[in-house]
């Protein structure tokens, strides 16, 4: 183990739906840049591939099967052993929903990790699987600690006007409520804008999931996520929020019950059933004689310039609007369908300046969401709080 002042080998493993990523960081007191980085994408499916980069090297990439998150884990951890340079000291697990319970980065201990196992139920896209790969790793690196890094943690501190949701009251006591998510891009975000940021920031993580939160103070006041990872903008292949009669609709007269719900509102609905093709915007755009795809998105665009425009209200003013995630850092065309609509609110295409004479106009920039990176400074910070 690493004395005193010395850097710790951090793994972090952050697990999606379809996907797990993983980095080793060293980790000092000035901050991480990762040893080893890579990706198992779109686990079981027959576009799955594993790829992997080397500090200073191009990555390498695999497209060998990958059925499930064991078998990815598996892969990650024989990667690992293979050189010790990559030994990691403790470990953090990207963990999406901590339900009322947990609501903190901590310690994963037996009674932790049985809260989560209940937590399940708000999160069932992305907790089993996160939690099959927390207990694989606890077995294959038994001894080392293992951090909850939530992306829940960030809104606890949501004011009662937005985390209430309008509901009968004894639901709030089974844990009800807004929790909001992406919260560790959130603060990735706020570390890479200083120990000063702006007063006013709305943070457009878009991705194949996707959310906007409005931070005032540094603090999350509200947020476009609520009980679950399904609601708030239209995704690639969730929903985003609906009209609750619709729900009702589908059960009366559909015949749905809750796995079927579940899958056409978590993965056949967004962008993939507006497009009947795809939720992946690569895709879509490269279907330029596809009426649907375009539709696709321009629907997603449009549902997220509506929720940066409610969050800028909800802060009552707006000083600086980030993009980040895999579509929010990539693709230029929504970033500026998004801007060009909310020019009224003085707000311009990412890179143009404030206007002279504009000291109050908002400022956009783009931000890589380092997930990784933070679910390692947190480890480090919690795993090994005297290094």
């Amino acid at each position: 183990m690493p004395g005193p002042g010395q850097a710790h080998a951090v793994l972090a493993l952050n697990c999606g739906s379809s996907s797990l990523k993983f980095a080793v960081y060293p980790v000092g007191a000035t901050g991480a840049q990762a040893l080893v980085e890579g990706e198992a994408e779109a686990i079981g499916t027959p576009h799955a591939r594993f790829s992997v980069r080397l500090q200073g090297s191009d990555p390498v990439a695999d497209p060998s099967p990958i059925a499930d998150h064991r078998q990815a884990a598996e892969r990650v951890f024989a990667l690992l052993e293979a050189n010790t340079a990559f030994t990691p000291t403790a470990i953090g697990h990207r963990i999406v929903h901590g339900g009322p319970s947990v609501r903190r980065h901590c310690l994963i201990d037996p009674p932790v990790l049985e809260a989560l196992d209940a937590a399940g139920v708000f999160a069932p896209l992305h907790t089993p699987a996160a939690l099959e790969v927390v207990r694989l790793a606890q077995a294959r690196f038994a001894g080392l600690r293992h951090v909850a890094c939530l992306d829940t943690a960030f809104h606890r501190g949501l004011p009662e006007v937005a985390r209430r949701l309008p509901m009968p009251a004894a639901l709030e006591a089974e844990g009800v409520q807004r929790y909001g998510f992406h919260g560790l891009s959130c603060e990735s975000v706020l570390r890479q804008l200083g120990p000063t940021p702006p007063d006013r920031v709305v943070i457009a993580h878009l991705g194949s999931g996707s959310s906007v939160t409005a931070v005032k103070a540094g603090q999350s006041v509200d947020t476009s996520m609520g009980l679950t990872p399904s609601g708030g903008v239209m995704m690639a292949t969730r929903s985003g929020d609906l009209d609750p009669g619709l729900l009702v609709y589908l059960i009366r007269e559909h015949g749905l019950d809750a796995a079927g719900l579940e899958r056409m509102i978590d993965r056949e609905a967004g962008m993939l059933g507006v497009s009947g093709r795809s939720g992946d915007v690569r895709q879509l755009r490269a279907a330029q004689g596809d009426p649907d795809a375009q539709l696709a998105l321009r629907m997603f665009a449009y549902s997220v310039r509506k929720q940066i425009a409610a969050m800028a209200g909800a802060l009552e003013g707006l000083d600086l609007l980030v993009f980040t995630g895999g579509i929010g850092e990539k693709d230029a065309q929504t970033r500026l369908e998004i801007c060009e609509a909310l020019s009224w609110l003085g707000i311009e295409a990412p890179g143009a300046g404030r206007a002279p004479g504009r000291p109050d106009q908002p400022e956009v920039r783009v931000l890589p969401a380092r997930e990784e990176e933070q679910i390692a400074l947190l480890t480090a910070a919690i795993a090994h709080p005297d290094a």
